[in-house]
């Protein structure tokens, strides 16, 4: 059985409400006896694969045998949709322009908490949260999940998706984390109310991409079946673990970014392999030779080529081993660029 209710998030200075449709399948018989399931997408308005993907979903899960609970919510921040932006401008919410850092929500605080904290409603009854975002044209597709947090991981491995990336928190993460507000994210906040989540991060923003979208779409229903909410065997994952963020390579200098051409999302790397260049587009003068600082694998390329200071260049995951709690320091000599 589905029904799909209009939510009031929140109000704009003119009165105007921010809507969105909150979508619920469950038994026709009104007896979830097992677990709920919670998917928003489009939290980042220009993050549009994971909407697809709960429309794809939409009539199959409208027919299919349910039991427990299916919670959708395809467009989480409308103002950030309507503007296909990641954060929204100054004027509507100067305080909290992302709407991912101010979790689980404030009902009386700035305009992106008063919206979080009207979804919160519906994610915190959940079982498990799957959040839908996207990367960028030039990042591998891959899923994110609390490092440490064993529940979360299994969430990741039943959605499918060969590359999982495990991100520290709070005291185990470094200060980038806290001066981001990463505390603030919907994924931290589950895990903190020992709610499993994770993020699938689906290929390109802006852009309807079929493989991403199936992607989505099988991992959903491989989610589903996990939780024993659909019928039918999860395939077991066979793909390989990585730490975030640790591993990227920054701009020293501001210039202009020229990737080697053989630099390929997906490829591994080892400490001071060549990844390209930095150079004055004024002088012609060279001013970085980029190269990697630790071995892993290539997930994201900075393709957009004028670059500031500190800017990420190249995006490398550190491999993991059995034991999250001890990532390798440097990869084995299999790792040849």
């Amino acid at each position: 059985m589905h029904t799909a209710e209009t939510v009031t998030l929140a109000r704009l200075p003119s009165g105007v409400p921010v809507q969105t449709t909150v979508h619920v399948y469950e038994p026709a018989d009104g007896t979830a006896d097992r677990a709920t399931l919670y998917i928003q997408a489009a939290q980042h308005g220009r993050e549009i694969n994971g909407t697809e993907v709960l429309r794809r979903l939409h009539s199959r899960l409208d027919r299919e045998s349910i039991s427990g609970r299916i919670i959708a919510v395809p467009v989480a921040d409308p103002l950030t949709f309507d503007r296909v932006s990641y954060t929204t401008p100054e004027a509507v919410d100067s305080v909290n322009p992302n709407m991912n850092r101010v979790w689980p929500g404030d009902s009386d605080g700035s305009l992106h908490e008063r919206m979080a904290a009207a979804l919160w409603e519906y994610a915190s009854e959940a079982d498990a949260i799957v959040d839908l975002h996207t990367g960028s044209p030039d990042m591998l597709t891959h899923t994110v999940y609390r490092k440490g947090h064993d529940e979360s991981r299994t969430l990741a491995e039943a959605f499918g998706i060969d590359v999982l990336l495990a991100e520290a928190a709070g005291e185990d993460a470094e200060e980038e984390w806290a001066e981001r507000n990463f505390g603030g994210k919907l994924r931290v906040a589950a895990t903190e109310a020992n709610i499993p989540s994770i993020t699938p991060e689906l290929a390109h923003n802006k852009q309807l991409v079929e493989d991403a979208i199936d992607a989505g779409v099988s991992g959903v229903l491989n989610v589903a079946r996990h939780l024993g909410i659909l019928s039918g065997a999860v395939d077991s994952w066979d793909g390989k673990t990585y730490r975030n963020h640790l591993g990227r390579v920054t701009a020293a200098e501001s210039g202009l970014f020229v990737a080697r051409e053989d630099l390929e999302l997906g490829r591994d790397v080892r400490p001071g392999d060549h990844l390209g260049w930095v150079y004055d587009p004024t002088t012609y003068e060279m001013l970085q030779e980029v190269e990697a600082e630790r071995g892993g694998v290539v997930y994201s390329i900075a393709r957009e080529a004028t670059v500031t200071a500190g800017t990420t260049l190249v995006g490398v995951a550190l491999p993991l081993d059995g034991d999250e709690d001890d990532p390798f320091d440097s990869v084995d000599e299999e790792f040849d660029f």
